[in-house]
């Protein structure tokens, strides 16, 4: 073992993940690690190894035996991963040993090493192992964000009614609901979840320069009586089949949409995922205290303050979310750089921007499942914070409707209606009075001036009080969360229940 060499399983120099806590998980080294990256490109050339056997363009048998020793097991990940300076891919010191273990185990000399790798280049192995891991991580990324969503949207109808206060450029703008807050939060990560279901992970099989001249030659001139009746093409397909991976019209060696659309769609989750941490972050600061993330032993613990409680599961998934654009757009950078019919270091920016998208996406949506099935919510608070504006969040609504009828009034008693103030006028005049008052005195001094302002034959006390009640001035707030809801049936609570029971939405008065 060289300085430069780990163990076979990670040993002494591992990446852990300890500077990525977000990520740092059994299951997303499982998923995304080194060791699953080998099994990915071991997994291709099997199968690429059965479909020659199959086709009879391998000698009978080879498929077994490349199945064999394409066991993970078998390779030392780290050694390769050194190796792999020699030709700048893994790929390459991998077929060595891969070649090697098949000739090892052919002890009937069938030639089973002829099945290996035979008409592929690297770049096909590569992309298509990238695509089989890409569609591991997705599968069990649509799960955790399935029962988010769920958590998510059994927090919009459990808090329909729910009011608070929504903000805007920081401020205290209108009423609200806590019900639409977490249905808007349902709707961007159900939209993400979505996109990313809709993706279709392509195989690759391309040849040395994309244009399957050896595929074409195994096909015409190399099959047991000189020809098979297949086509490179065909060969795709079945690759691609036993793969579970989309099969493509033409190779793909230089056209990365396929790369960029994967990514985006990750980053669409982090993104949707952020968003929600951003609004948890802010709403469980003890001076707003409207909502808790779920507490756990030895989590949001700090090493010097005894009392913290820190939000922790939010911070990470805002770690990622700051995180994932940026490697995004390594993505396309690379796909607008990839010249000729294979780059010189484009290709290789790829890699390790694309393991670490789908390492914060599966991190991020673990965390955020753990928050939304188990966040604490604060109608109490909310109330309290609503009413810290008084009265005066409502001149929006009392503009609507006084300033028309101080208008009409002014006209009826013959006033010239282009001159004096407008009704619009005297109630921002009312507004910005206020406003110069002590901020305790706000609620009592715009009930005044406004009751000054407003003749009583033109709007009752019963009249002003109906139109300073919030509940009485959140619109659509209710029907916009059930189309919200409605709009994306296979993430609501209802569809998932079964799988997912519901644990969220604890509500403290």
């Amino acid at each position: 073992m060289t300085s430069f060499e780990t163990d076979g399983d990670a040993g002494l120099h591992g990446d852990f993940g300890l500077l990525s806590p977000v990520s740092a998980s059994p299951l997303v080294a499982a998923l995304t690690g080194d060791r699953a990256v080998l099994a990915a490109l071991l997994k291709v050339e099997a199968a690429w190894a059965a479909v020659l056997d199959d086709a009879g363009l391998a000698p009978a048998g080879s498929a077994a035996l490349v199945a064999a020793a394409a066991d993970v097991e078998r390779y030392d990940a780290a050694g390769i991963a050194v190796r792999a300076q020699g030709g700048g891919n893994p790929v390459i010191p991998l077929l060595a040993d891969l070649r090697e273990q098949v000739r090892a185990l052919d002890t009937d000399r069938l030639g089973a090493v002829q099945a290996v790798h035979t008409s592929l280049t690297s770049q096909d192995v590569l992309d298509s192992a990238l695509m089989v891991l890409a569609a591991g991580a997705v599968r069990q990324l649509g799960s955790q964000l399935t029962a988010a969503t769920s958590a998510l949207a059994g927090l919009a109808e459990a808090h329909a009614q729910t009011l608070c206060v929504a903000r805007s450029l920081t401020q205290h703008s209108l009423p609200f609901s806590f019900g639409l807050r977490a249905a808007q939060w349902f709707a961007g990560l159900a939209a993400a979840a979505r996109r990313l279901e809709a993706l279709e992970l392509p195989v690759q099989t391309g040849g040395a320069a994309g244009t399957l001249a050896a595929g074409t030659l195994l096909t015409e001139k190399l099959g047991p009586t000189g020809g098979t009746g297949l086509t490179p093409f065909d060969l795709a397909d079945r690759l691609a089949a036993r793969l579970g991976l989309a099969a493509v019209p033409a190779p793909w060696h230089t056209n990365r949409l396929a790369v960029t659309s994967l990514g985006d769609a990750l980053a669409a989750v982090t993104d949707a995922a952020g968003k929600i941490a951003a609004d948890v972050l802010f709403l469980s600061r003890p001076e707003v205290a409207e909502l808790a993330e779920p507490r756990a032993a030895g989590r949001g613990v700090s090493s010097a303050m005894p009392q913290k409680q820190n939000p922790v599961l939010s911070v990470l998934i805002r770690s990622a979310a700051l995180q994932a654009p940026a490697l995004a757009a390594q993505l396309h950078l690379a796909a607008a750089n990839f010249n000729d019919e294979r780059p010189d270091g484009a290709w290789h920016t790829e890699w390790t921007a694309l393991r670490q998208l789908l390492r914060l996406a599966l991190g991020a949506a673990g965390q955020l499942r753990e928050l939304a099935e188990g966040l604490q919510v604060y109608p109490a608070a909310m109330r309290r914070n609503l009413d810290l504006a008084g009265p005066l969040l409502l001149s929006e609504a009392v503009n609507a409707t006084v300033a028309p009828l101080l208008d009409s009034a002014r006209i009826a008693e013959g006033a010239d209606p282009g001159s004096g103030s407008s009704g619009k006028q005297r109630l921002q005049n009312v507004v910005d009075r206020t406003l110069r008052a002590p901020a305790a005195d706000q609620a009592a001094t715009y009930r005044k001036l406004l009751r000054e302002a407003v003749p009583e034959e033109l709007l009752t006390d019963a009249g002003i009080e109906e139109l300073l009640d919030p509940a009485n001035y959140v619109g659509q707030a209710t029907a916009i969360t059930r189309r919200i809801l409605a709009a994306y049936p296979e993430f609501t609570a209802r569809q998932a229940a079964a799988a997912h029971p519901p644990r969220n939405g604890a509500s403290h008065g």
